[in-house]
């Protein structure tokens, strides 16, 4: 039996059937690389060039924080739950950090499963 975190396609995903798919599934992150501490700072999550009707969409984006040093990782940010035809796929929210980590997007499609990226920040 597979972990969960295996059947979660990462853009470095070389399975024949879902190398195709990278590039519409993967969502992509817009953040600054670097942010001062206890500053809030903006995050954009979206997913490009992909449908959105009801037989295929994006339905959620979630967001988690892998802080560096914190023995138990990783921290839920925020979750989008997306309606297909209605909600656009993506989500823009503020966050504020005290240490430098990874930010981790995952996105949910209704037709080829949970898609991972994510984008590491320093903290200054």
């Amino acid at each position: 039996m597979e972990k969960f975190g295996e059947i979660i396609y990462t853009p470095e995903v070389e399975e024949e059937v879902a190398i195709s798919k990278r590039e519409t599934h993967t969502p992509k992150i817009e953040v600054p690389e670097k942010v001062k501490v206890g500053e809030p700072f903006q995050v954009r999550v979206y997913i490009e060039e992909h449908p959105n009707t009801v037989q295929h969409s994006f339905r959620w984006i979630e967001v988690y924080f892998r802080e560096d040093g914190r023995d138990f990782n990783p921290i839920f940010v925020a979750r989008a739950d997306l309606s297909p035809e209605i909600s656009e796929q993506e989500v823009t929210f503020r966050m504020t950090l005290r240490k430098s980590g990874v930010i981790y997007a995952l996105a949910y499609c209704n037709l080829h499963g949970v898609w991972e990226n994510r984008m590491r920040v320093e903290v200054e």
